[in-house]
This record gives structure tokens, C-alpha cells and sequence, in this order.
């Protein structure tokens, strides 16, 4: 199949699929035209690498990862592929610091704003009543 009918089964764009081969993810069959032609095993693959984003990897880990995943037509179901449990650990900690990090930032920016809504007259800040800076 060409990409055009590829991006329509799998719901996603030619442009994504162009990124997905630029990545590595996707090696489609180059006919002497130039053109790609694809597979039903792409049709998986691209569902594959859409779950696996889903799941917060970085398209370099989705590349060492995507021949060790499968499916049962519902969801994704790991193979025991060297080197897997490392990286999914490795980006389980990345992740759990990342949330960790926006939980934080999230308390900070919410004692400001009840700080703010607790000023009197909740109005504009002395910069927006002052209107446009003058040029000298």
C-alpha cells in the first residue's frame, strides 16, 4: 500500500509517516519510482510506535524497542528482549521525575495565584494600570 492509504488505516498523517521513517521506525519498500510501499506489517508498526508514544518514550528508546512489542489486537504485549526492562525502567524514572518536578511547580504557581486572588480589589497590577510605557 502507498502512504495515503497507510495514514488513513492507521488515522495518523503522510507527514507523520514521513517522520517515523526519518526516525528509523518505519523502513518501507522504496519502489524504482521513489515511491514507499508499505505493509500490513507497517499498519502494526505504526500502531505499535503510536502506543509506545502514548506511553511517554522518546522515538530513539521506541527505536530499540518497537521489535519487542506485539499485539493482541487490544494492547501492546512486551517480548523479552535484552536491554527492554532497562529502558523501560530508565524512562519510568524520567518520567516519575518529570511529574514530580510539575507537581512542585504546580504547588508554587497555585500559592501565587490564591495570593493573588486574595489581594484587595483583585484588580490589574500597578504595570497594566500604568498603560504603555512612554519612549523618551
Amino acid at each position: 500500500m502507498r502512504i495515503g492509504a497507510l495514514a488513513r488505516t492507521a488515522g495518523v498523517s503522510r507527514r507523520l509517516l514521513r517522520y517515523y521513517e526519518e526516525q528509523g521506525l518505519l523502513r518501507p519498500l522504496r519502489l524504482t519510482n521513489g515511491y514507499r510501499e508499505y505493509s500490513e506489517a507497517d499498519v502494526a508498526a505504526v500502531r505499535h510506535i503510536r502506543a509506545l508514544l502514548a506511553a511517554g518514550l522518546p522515538t530513539a528508546v521506541i527505536g530499540r524497542l518497537l521489535h519487542c512489542v506485539h499485539d493482541d489486537g487490544e494492547r501492546l504485549i512486551p517480548s523479552t528482549c535484552p536491554g527492554m526492562v532497562a529502558d523501560l525502567q530508565r524512562e519510568h524514572r524520567r518520567i516519575t521525575e518529570t511529574i514530580t518536578e510539575l507537581q512542585s511547580s504546580q504547588q508554587v504557581l497555585g500559592t501565587m495565584l490564591t495570593a493573588a486572588l486574595r489581594q484587595p480589589g483583585g484588580g490589574p497590577c500597578r504595570r497594566e494600570q500604568d498603560g504603555p510605557a512612554e519612549s523618551a
